[in-house]
């Protein structure tokens, strides 16, 4: 089945204007941009046809073909990633069996992560997949700090027996009445910023409508799940590597912490 990574990235961000082009500096010294971090990591993932980074912005494409990166010009109206992912596959010439959505904000993405979501996609079943994975006590101690110092941090999911996703949400859930003790198994997953979809899910979100709870809450999955369209959690293992997105100019120096410590370049 062939396999297109799209890369979705905007200049005009709410919280964090001009984020793909901050900034981060690896184990060596060497500074890169977001973007150039987040298109190595689409890169390291075998068994994919294209990777292309889309935007609507031409500092963005610019920064993306200066260092070598396939790009798709998409609409300024795209609302969020999964909408330019819509664009982006209407505007290329061949339409891929699977599309994975690697958001332009996580440049920590293993490549194990989408391999294994690609797995997930090509054992069928499924219309829609994204990870899901297990907080440590640091990773959970992060979200309720960023929480209590009024900042949305990273997103949490909940999910049914079957990995069929119940909710995702910028709130820390589900609650814990005592917080866990080092080394405890946290019953809180993080929800990582990475999907994949059919192209026939991708049309049929464009077509719905977004509801109230994606509108509160501001996470596009949201409209896969008030439209019914379910979503399989696949759960991913972190074998010891920090995993954060960069959603605030305050996680620049956890993701640059995370890549000394990774001796990641």
């Amino acid at each position: 089945m062939s396999t297109l990574i799209v890369i979705p990235a905007r200049y005009k961000s709410s919280r964090y204007p001009g984020k793909p082009l901050a900034t981060l500096t690896g184990a060596s010294g060497k500074a890169m941009t977001l973007i150039e971090r987040s298109w190595r990591a689409a890169m390291a993932v075998r068994g994919v046809d294209a990777v292309t980074v889309a935007t609507d912005d031409v500092r963005i494409a610019d920064a993306a073909r200066a260092f070598g990166a396939d790009v798709t010009m998409t609409a300024e109206s795209c609302a969020n990633g999964t909408e330019r992912c819509v664009d982006a596959i209407r505007v290329r010439d061949e339409e891929p069996d699977i599309v994975v959505n690697l958001q332009g904000d996580a440049p920590l993405t293993p490549a194990w992560f989408v391999e294994d979501l690609i797995a997930a996609m090509v054992a069928g079943g499924s219309a829609v997949a994204t990870p899901v994975l297990r907080c440590d006590t640091q990773t959970y101690t992060n979200f309720v700090e960023d929480r209590r110092a009024g900042r949305v941090g990273g997103t949490t999911a909940v999910f049914g027996a079957d990995m069929s996703a119940l909710y995702f949400s910028k709130e820390v859930i589900p609650f814990l009445p005592v917080p866990p003790s080092p080394g405890e198994t946290v019953p809180v997953f993080h929800h990582v910023g990475l999907y994949a979809y059919t192209p026939a899910a991708l049309r049929a979100y464009a077509a719905a409508t977004a509801g109230p709870l994606e509108m509160l809450e501001g996470l596009e999955q949201l409209r896969f799940l008030e439209n019914g369209i379910p979503i399989r959690c696949v759960e991913v293992e972190g074998r010891g590597r920090v995993f954060w997105e960069l959603n605030n100019p305050e996680d620049i120096p956890r993701i640059e912490a995370a890549l000394k410590a990774e001796g990641l370049d």
